[in-house]
Formats: C-alpha cells, structure tokens, sequence
C-alpha cells in the first residue's frame, strides 16, 4: 500500500518547509514525557492533599480517579481534535498550558486549603484535570502526525502506546524513589512546569513559533513567586510531611513540632520531664504505674515524632534503652538538629528510619518490657499496625510482664478505637482504656467529644488503682474502663485484621487541625 498523503486542502498539510510529519525519536520523546509529568502530577498532588484531607484510601482512591479522568478525557478530546485541526498547532498549547497550570498549582491549592476549604475538593479536582488532560492528549495528537502509511498503523500505534506507558512508570519511579525525597513538592511541581514550557517553545519554534510563550513563562514565574507566599508553607518537607517546630514563648525550652498543620509532639530540650500534651501524661502515667519507680526498661516505640516519651524515660529511668521505629528520615533529622537529640551513646536512645511492622519483626522474642504505640494520626492511620497480627507481634516482643501502651486518636462514634480495643483484647489476656469519661463511656450524662485515647494491653494483670492514682497526680481528668465497662463500651466492634483492616472508613477525623 502506498504511502497516505494529503491534498493542499488537508489539515495535516501545510505549505511551509518546517510543517512535516513529527522524527520518530522527537514523538517518542513526546509521548514519554508527557506521560511521565501526568504522573509525576498525581502523586505529588497526594503530597499537597495530605496536610487537609489525610493520607487515606479515600484520598487516594480521589485522587487516581481523577488522574484516570483526566487521562481519558484528553486522549479521547486530543484524538478527536487531532482528526479537526492541524495536530501541529496542538502540541505546544498543549505542553505550554499544561506546564503553567503544573507550576500554579502548590500556591493554588494550599491557598485554598486555608481561605476557602470548602472549595477545595473543586479546586483539587481541576489542578489534576486540566494539566492531565491537556498532557494525556499528546499522545493521539502525537499518533496522528506519525501515521503517514496506514499499513504500519499497528507499529506506530503500539510502539507509541508502549512509550506513554514506559513514561508513566518512570515518572511513578522518579518521584517515588528520587523527586520526593529530595525536593520539596512544590519545586517539583514549578520545575515541571518550567520543563513543560520549555518543551512548548522548543515545539513551537521548530515549526511555526508561538507568541503566547513568554506568558505562560510568565505564568510559570508567577507559580513560583505565590508558592513562596502561600499559606501552607513550611520549614521542611521531609518524604511524608510538612514539618515546622515552632518556639513556645512561654516556655524557653519549648518546642513544638508540626507535621502537616497539626501539633504532634512538644519538646522541652531543657527539660525531658515536662510533658505538655494530655495523652503522654496519661501514658507516662500509666508505666509509671506498671513498673517500679526508677526501673531502667527496655522499650520500643513505634513511631518517634519529636521523641517526646523516649526523653522522658531516659531522664527518669536512668539507663534505659529505647529503640524507635520512625518511618520518616526527615523528622529524625529534624529530631537531631532542631530538638536537640543526642547521640544513642549518651541519650539511650536509638532511632531507625524504617517502617513499624518490619521493626517489630527485626525484634527478638520476649527482648521488650515495653512497646509504646505512637504512630497513629488524627486523620490517618497506618492501618498494618492496628491488625491482630501485628498486634500478636507486639505480644512476641514483650518479656511475659511486659505492656504494651498506644496513644488512639479517633472522634465521633469513635468506631476506630472501639475496633482497636477489640483487636487487642484478641491478642492480649489484659487491656484498659484510658480517656476523658464522657469519650469511654463512664459519663453516660456527657456528649462524647473524641480526641487522644490510651489503651493499655498486657498478659499480666494491671494494677488499674495504681494507674488511677498517677492519673490523678497528674491532675488530667482522665479515667479508666476496663471489664464490663469496656466490654459495653466495645460493643459490637469487628477485629481488625490484616485481611480486612477498613481503617480509613472506621475513623472520624478531628474537626479543628490545632493539636493532634
């Protein structure tokens, strides 16, 4: 079959020297890397949504599903326009307008996130679906212009189709592994933009030149200007968080780090034995309680934070070692150089960045006397360290008098600590709950609030008079549930497990994002 060519009236041809069917290097060139950048943008619009939606399933699932929206929407659109107007003068709007929009976005959507929330699902929604599309739509623009003989339809088709998809898994890869742990998300998303851009008037100039070109620079620039003063910002973003540590003024010592807008650990550097926030009294309380004043422990933490607990059982444990699992090398950094961490050697305290579960199994049987569960969020949960397996692994750990201790965070009908509680009485002989009376069923005259919860798991009895009492010296207001209450207060909850563990469906995020 003889090669297709068009009439001077065709919309694929032009009478100028430089309008010709696209190398098949420059395509592919194209079609990879607007795969890639689509997305490169979705998941690092999972990074900005985090801070005001959660990490969750839901978050998640919304945001894949607007990807895979806007992937369709602009292949079918980009196709369907290619057939009508000359593909050539499709391709650089198309990387030029995308790439602006990329580079607006950070300052767009934590903008949002702070002055109007209630438009934020909109406004998220079309910062994924306007630079997707337009991206997603090269590639049938791109098709259109290499398939100048029909008999190879096949190759041109499959081979650009395989390209896009080897582009997509890069750009997956690339942020992943690389992107994200090494530049904040919002530089990321502006030097995408500023790439897409370029690729625009490099695209333009090679064929006909585009005025437009220097506003969308102008567009990039302005991303990066309103990016520095959007509200939202922070001191560092580590590979799961925004992170700030904020100076208490009342307090010369005080520090409190933020992790995503919300408080999640207070830190006196001058002095470990102050604890400020409710919830590390009343675990704090309820080891003091469980072991001998002064005992050195062997403990580990799941979850480090600003190490608030781990300093604290060092300075009043003299001789203890703490061994923490911190998922994100970020914060420990943030640990040793703004919180004043000392070196394991001097403090007791070691610190691995490393996932909690797979810390747990790197654990020797019965090496704990105690396990502190402290990973768990007001609007996230990592869900693999709530299940009966993970807790019969917590129970491996622990010498035959040992305890586990968690901080649960959960409002409404609290059905996510209401499951939690089950599950451990699953893996433990042993288990209370520790909380504000109305939140756990002792006040049956209060409305439940929600908020910190402190569940407390053994195979050995727990002295429940003792923990009352350094409840008390502790002047919190907090109480204990335990047997019948606890059971009532349970209900019908289902186990969690590592087959069905719907955390992200249990859980009621907090209202207000001041404290964790």
């Amino acid at each position: 079959m003889s090669p297709v060519t068009g009439s001077s009236s065709s919309p694929v041809a032009e009478n100028t020297p430089r309008d010709r069917g696209l190398g098949p290097r420059t395509a592919a060139v194209l079609v990879f890397g607007s795969s890639a950048a689509v997305l490169v943008v979705e998941i690092v619009a999972l990074r900005l949504l985090a801070p005001y939606l959660g990490l969750t399933l839901e978050t998640s699932t919304m945001v894949i599903g607007i990807a895979l929206t806007a992937i369709a929407a602009g292949s079918w659109l980009g196709g369907r326009i290619a057939d009508q107007v000359n593909p050539r003068r499709l391709i650089g709007p198309s990387l030029g307008v995308s790439g602006a929009a990329v580079a607006l976005t950070p300052a767009v959507l934590r903008t949002t996130a702070e002055w109007a929330p209630v438009v934020l699902l909109l406004i998220a929604s079309l910062t994924i679906l306007v630079p997707g599309a337009l991206l997603s739509a090269v590639t049938p623009i791109v098709t259109k212009l290499r398939l100048t003989d029909l008999a190879e339809t096949g190759t041109v088709v499959g081979r650009l189709s395989g390209v896009g998809t080897v582009g997509a898994i890069v750009g997956t890869v690339l942020t992943g592994f690389v992107l994200i742990a090494r530049l904040p998300v919002s530089g990321i998303l502006i030097g995408l933009g500023t790439l897409l851009v370029v690729g625009s008037a490099l695209v333009e100039w090679r064929t006909r030149g585009w005025s437009s070109t220097p506003a969308l620079v102008l567009a990039v620039v302005a991303g990066g200007l309103a990016t520095t003063v959007a509200p939202g910002g922070c001191d560092t973003e580590t590979r799961y968080h925004c992170a700030r540590v904020v100076t208490d003024p009342d307090r010369a010592g005080g520090r409190t780090l933020v992790l995503d807008g919300v408080r999640h650990s207070y830190v006196d550097v001058d002095d470990p034995t102050h604890l400020e926030f409710a919830y590390v009294r009343a675990i704090a309380s309820v080891v003091d309680a469980a072991f001998p004043e002064g005992e050195p422990l062997a403990a580990h933490h799941l979850g480090g934070g600003g190490l608030t607990f781990p300093r604290y059982l060092a300075a009043t444990r003299p001789g203890t070692r703490s061994l923490v699992s911190e998922i994100d090398g970020g914060v420990v950094r943030i640990d040793r150089e703004q919180l004043g961490l000392r070196p394991e050697g001097s403090s007791g305290i070691g610190v691995r960045v490393e996932d909690g579960r797979l810390g747990l199994r790197r654990l020797e049987s019965g090496s704990r006397d105690l396990v502190v569960g402290d990973a768990f969020g007001g609007v996230s949960v990592p869900w693999h360290l709530t299940t009966v397996e993970a807790m019969t692994d917590v129970r491996r750990v622990l010498k035959e008098d040992g305890l586990y201790v968690a901080n649960l965070i959960d409002h409404g009908g609290l059905a996510f600590a209401r499951a939690e509680v089950a599950t451990l009485g699953k893996a433990f002989s042993h288990v209370a709950v520790v909380g504000k009376p109305s939140d756990i069923g002792l006040d049956p005259t209060a409305t439940s609030e929600g908020g910190n919860l402190v569940v407390l798991a053994s195979d050995r009895p727990v002295d429940l008079r003792a923990t009352q009492a350094a409840l008390d010296a502790r002047q919190n207001g907090w109480k204990i549930a335990a047997g019948d209450d606890l059971a009532s207060w349970i209900g019908d909850a289902r186990l969690l497990t590592d087959d069905h563990a719907p955390v992200d469906q249990l859980l009621q995020p907090y209202g207000a994002r001041s404290s964790r």
